[in-house]
C-alpha cells in the first residue's frame, strides 16, 4: 500500500464513509488534535518513568485511536445499509472513563494536597505531560465545538475531559516520583 494517494492534493480529505471535506474542517481539526495528543503521549511513554504509567499510557493511546476513529466518521454514514455500524471496534465505554478515574485516585493517595495552582515544569518529563494536557484540552474544545454542529459520542467527549485531568495528576505524580521542584503559583498582591 502506498502512503501517498494524491487524493488530498486539492485540500480535501475523506472521512470514514467516503465523504470529502476540506482539510481545515472542524472534524479534521478534532481528530488531528487527538492524533497530536497521542504523539505527545508516546513521548511521555518514552521517558524513564514507572512501567505502570507506561502501560497506562499504551492503553490510553489505544483508546485515543478509537476517539479519533469516532471523530473521523461521517455521522450520516455511521450506519451501513445492512444496519451495522461502520466502525466495527469497541467504543469508548464507561469502564474506560472509570479506569482513568481509578488511576487518578491511586496516584492522588501519594501526593500532597493541592493548595495552589502549579507552574508547569520542574523536569522535562513533567513538562511533556503538561504539554499533553494542554493538547488534550484543545482536542476537547474542538470535539465539543464539533458536537454543537453534528453530534459526537458523549463518552468520547467525557473521555477527553477525564484524560486532561488524568494528565494533570500524572504530571504531579511524576514531579513527586522524580523529586522535581513543584512551583506554586501565588499571585502577587497589587500595591
Amino acid at each position: 500500500m502506498k502512503i501517498y494517494t494524491k487524493t488530498g492534493d486539492k485540500g480535501t480529505t475523506a472521512l470514514f464513509g467516503g465523504t470529502r471535506v476540506p482539510k481545515h474542517h472542524i472534524r479534521i481539526e478534532s481528530y488531528g488534535t487527538v492524533d497530536e495528543l497521542n504523539s505527545h503521549l508516546g513521548l511521555i511513554r518514552d521517558q524513564e518513568i514507572n512501567q505502570r504509567y507506561k502501560d497506562s499510557l499504551i492503553h490510553i493511546q489505544d483508546r485515543l485511536f478509537t476517539v479519533g476513529a469516532i471523530l473521523a466518521t461521517d455521522p450520516e454514514k455511521a450506519i451501513l445499509k445492512n444496519g451495522k455500524e461502520r466502525l466495527n471496534i469497541p467504543k469508548i465505554s464507561s469502564e474506560d472513563i472509570e479506569r482513568l478515574e481509578k488511576e487518578m485516585d491511586t496516584m492522588n493517595t501519594e501526593l500532597p494536597p493541592m493548595t495552589h495552582f502549579v507552574l508547569p515544569g520542574g523536569h522535562q518529563t513533567v513538562s511533556f505531560c503538561h504539554i499533553a494536557r494542554c493538547v488534550c484540552r484543545r482536542a476537547e474544545r474542538l470535539a465539543t465545538a464539533l458536537n454543537d454542529i453534528e453530534g459526537v459520542d458523549p463518552n468520547a467527549l467525557i473521555y477527553l475531559n477525564r484524560l486532561s485531568d488524568y494528565l494533570f495528576v500524572l504530571a504531579r505524580k511524576l514531579s513527586y516520583d522524580l523529586q522535581a521542584n513543584e512551583i506554586k503559583w501565588i499571585p502577587k498582591k497589587e500595591s
